[in-house]
């Protein structure tokens, strides 16, 4: 069995978080879901539970970070094509996201970034594996 991963991130309105990311083309699993979280599917071993902040709460004993003026974490999603690194992104654009970084183009490693309704800083980035070997400064980018 492959390992899964569950990220848990707090939000101030579940339901304005499920249409943001379904804007997105992301689907959530209903046998997850009341009105304090849900299961979001971005792939068969990756999930992103969103979870209302008095519900996460129950889950540590620190604060919530602030996300207006504290990164809790960067989350990057990869993408099959430099395309589709900007088709999702201008779709979070369009769904309220927030700009974050400025494009990065290396050449063989395309990233974009946004922030979600909730402050959550999310890339996309495209990386062409085949490009890596043939220049040892693009190896050497790539393994930081």
């Amino acid at each position: 069995m492959a390992t899964q991963i569950f990220i848990n991130l707090p939000v101030k309105d579940l339901n304005r978080s499920v249409n943001f990311f379904t804007r997105l083309g992301y689907t959530f699993n209903p046998q997850f879901t009341n009105e304090d979280a849900t299961m979001m599917i971005i792939d068969e071993n990756l999930y992103v539970m969103l979870l209302v902040e008095k519900f996460f709460r129950t889950f540590t004993r620190k604060a919530i970070a602030d996300t207006a003026t504290t990164t809790e974490v960067i989350l990057c999603l990869s993408a099959e094509s430099r395309a589709k690194v900007d088709e999702l992104v201008d779709k979070a654009l369009a769904a309220g996201a927030a700009p974050s970084n400025e494009t990065q183009d290396q050449g063989f490693m395309y990233g974009r970034s946004f922030q979600d309704l909730d402050g959550h800083l999310w890339e996309v980035a495209y990386m062409d594996t085949s490009a890596i070997g043939q220049d040892p400064k693009r190896a050497e980018m790539a393994s930081h």
